[in-house]
Formats: structure tokens, sequence, C-alpha cells
């Protein structure tokens, strides 16, 4: 009786370790490589992170947004926005980094602000008036009105790669104007990079900022 035990037992410990073994190697080995070479082979750009070029180099992700402002000044808590550029929506987060300074969220979410939050209400007050005061040129005044939400609130991750193609458009007298560029170019440049709604029904259209800034980029250095 003992030796049919530990026969038994012994029988059970092998088909075990078999079974794992083959698990190991199908979950942890075999799917994914398979997952892996498919995805490079019909997705390459997006499984290695839909990486923008710019003047043969990597400048960032078409996936998460990034910041253009000026370099800190003395005294200055917060950089200016670098108004040559066109501008995302506002990166309000919950953690900042020192290691990639071009965008300071490492740790991306809402601030989960109540709709009457005074704070909230403060915050974008001073973001509409901010949009007015940076985007209104000699020859253009933008009226409060037509500043969309996206220019004064940040998006649930933070990380919002795109505007919409009002924001878009609103920002290009001062785009314009700040490069010595001819709004029309600048505004069907905007036109050029409006996408729309994924299979023709999802979502909204959009603009995606770091895209269009390297288009601007080039378009400023052809004159």
């Amino acid at each position: 009786m003992t030796n049919n035990s530990v026969r038994d037992s012994a029988r059970l410990l092998g088909a075990a370790l078999r079974a794992l073994l083959v698990l190991t190697l199908a979950c942890g080995v075999v799917y994914p490589l398979a997952v892996t070479g498919a995805a490079q082979a019909l997705f390459p750009a997006g499984a290695n992170g839909s990486e923008v070029t710019s003047e043969g180099r990597v400048v960032g992700s078409a996936l998460i947004g990034q910041r253009y402002d000026l370099p800190l000044r003395k005294g200055q808590e917060t950089p200016s926005p670098d108004l040559r550029w066109f501008q995302p929506r506002p990166s309000h987060g919950l953690g900042t980094n020192s290691v990639n300074t071009q965008y300071k969220l490492i740790l991306s979410g809402a601030t989960n602000r109540s709709a009457d939050s005074r704070e909230l209400i403060a915050l974008i007050s001073d973001a509409k008036a901010a949009v007015v005061r940076d985007n209104t040129t000699a020859g253009h005044r933008i009226d409060p009105a037509d500043v969309p939400a996206e220019a004064v609130t940040s998006s649930g991750s933070g990380l919002d790669p795109y505007i919409s193609p009002q924001y878009a458009a609103l920002q290009a007298h001062r785009v314009a104007e700040r490069n010595g560029l001819d709004t029309e170019r600048v505004e069907q440049l905007v036109a050029d990079h409006v996408r729309g709604r994924t299979l023709g029904f999802m979502g909204e259209p959009r603009v995606n900022v770091l895209e269009l800034n390297v288009a601007l980029r080039e378009l400023t250095a052809k004159g």
C-alpha cells in the first residue's frame, strides 16, 4: 500500500512538472515570440512605440504628449510656453521627474477635482485668459468664447497627444507671426494634419501636436 502511494505521488508529481514545463514553453516563450513576430510583421511602427522622427532622430512618440516650453528663468517655478510652437493640452498630473525634462509627468492621471472646486475653476479661468492673451496678435483677436475645452483642461491621463482642429486653428495666427510665415500656410499645415474619426465613426477629429510641430519645423527651415 505504501509503495503504491509513493508511486502514485511520484507519477502525479512527474505529470505536474511536465505540464509546468509545457505551459512555461508555450505561454512564456512560444506565445510571446509569436505575438512579437506578428506585431513586427503587421504593425512595426506601433510595435516599436509609434516613434516620431525629425532630421533623422527620434523626437518622441505619437502616443504621448509633450510640452513646448522655454527654459526656466531665475525665480520661475513653472516654465513659460514657447509660443513659436503649437501648444498641447495642459499637463496636470500626479508627479514630476528630472530624467525626461521634455515632459514633466512621470505619474500620469487625473486630478479628481470636483466640478465646483474653487481651485479647478481658478485654474480654468487663468488658463483661458492665458490662451486668449498668448494667441491674440496685432491683426487677430481671440474671442474667449472660441477657446475649446481641451485648451484649458488636461485629459484623464495627463498625456493626451492630441488637440482638436479648432484649438490648432486658433493658434495658427500666433504661430505664423512668431515664425514669420503666412497665416494661410500655417492654416493649411493644420488642415493637412487633421485626422478623422477612427473607422469613420469612433472618436472625434484630432491633430497630433508633436507631428504638427515636426512639420512646422520643416516648414520654417524651408522659409
